[in-house]
């Protein structure tokens, strides 16, 4: 015997439904709820950056599911770590394989200002070779520091023009 179900036919009653918004908004919304972060994992700080994708901090709740290792299918570089003279052009080539809109979240004490880091070999923050959008303190940040972090790169998202971020100026 085959049952009908009426709840899923055509209804007329939602038919003139339409909804209304600025592109921006939706542009910025889908922004926001679709990050795919990119890991460079330079140090310690790397360690902290694999908790927030456990059962227990669940960074999937934020939209940054997927942990993408390739610069061509991620969107948010996350820069974990103390940064090297050595590695500094290869992480900007890397950088500038990301596609745009792209934002940079430098992790650690190391990657914000050096840390403890005071000599020949050591970067003073990787704001000196890329544009940095948010930065987490920490030696090593906690995972909630990484989550909150998040959280204020997608507050900034949300506030930008859906076009503005398409051709970020190189520092």
């Amino acid at each position: 015997m085959v049952s009908s179900n009426t709840d899923l036919t055509y209804s007329s009653a939602i038919e003139g439904g339409i909804v209304v918004s600025k592109a921006d908004a939706v542009i910025n919304w889908i922004r926001t709820n679709s990050m795919w972060p990119m890991p460079m994992g330079l140090a310690c700080c790397a360690i902290e950056l694999m908790q927030v994708g456990n059962g227990r901090f669940d960074i999937a709740r934020f939209g940054a599911e997927v942990m993408r290792f390739s610069p061509r299918q991620s969107d948010c570089m996350i820069v974990a770590g103390s940064v090297t003279y050595k590695m500094a052009p290869q992480i900007r080539r890397i950088y500038d394989q990301m596609m745009s809109p792209k934002w940079v979240i430098a992790m650690g004490a190391c990657a914000s200002s050096g840390g403890m880091y005071r000599s020949y070999a050591h970067m003073q923050g990787v704001d000196r070779i890329l544009p940095v959008d948010v930065y987490i303190s920490g030696c090593p940040p906690r995972p909630e520091g990484i989550l909150d972090a998040l959280m204020k790169l997608q507050a900034k998202i949300r506030t930008e023009r859906a076009g503005q971020n398409l051709f970020k100026a190189t520092v």
